[in-house]
């Protein structure tokens, strides 16, 4: 029986889950990226993090992350040459603020693998972790919205 998968950290869901090319055919073949691979595109595509660092954000090893983006963009790809639609769902993921909250009496934090610093969300933006303030106290500079606990 194989190893049961990871689930992946994902720290931003889309908001549009569906791209359609604009052709009058009705009938179109539709592509499925899953919300963990879509992440790994905004990761090293939209926000320029190198694997290493992209893969500790979706608490994956390197490799299980270029296996991911591999997929991604063999998807898009696929998709905009064969002029599919693409439709964004599903996979194994975890929105890491559900993470922390669950495991917050479990993991000790500083620790290997524990939670160190403040993330932004929306945009990635990362402040370190000063013990006795809350993340959610402090917001983004860039986008003004609440920091989460972050790893």
């Amino acid at each position: 029986m194989p190893r049961p998968k990871r689930r992946r950290w994902v720290w931003l869901e889309p908001e549009i889950t569906y791209f359609k090319p604009k052709i009058s055919n009705k009938e179109i073949e539709e592509i499925q990226l899953t919300i963990d691979e879509f992440e790994t595109i905004r990761l090293k595509d939209l926000l320029g993090l190198g694997q290493e660092e992209a893969a500790k954000k979706m608490n994956i090893s390197q490799p299980t992350f270029h296996r991911l983006l591999s997929s991604a963009r063999k998807k898009l790809a696929e998709s905009i040459v064969g002029g599919k639609a693409i439709k964004i769902e599903g996979g194994s993921y975890e929105i890491p603020n559900n993470i922390m909250r669950r495991n917050f009496g479990r993991m000790g934090f500083g620790r290997a693998g524990g939670p160190t610093g403040c993330v932004c969300p929306k945009c990635g933006y990362e402040e370190e972790k000063i013990a006795g303030i809350p993340c959610r106290s402090k917001k983004c500079p860039k986008c003004v919205i609440p920091l989460i606990r972050g790893n």
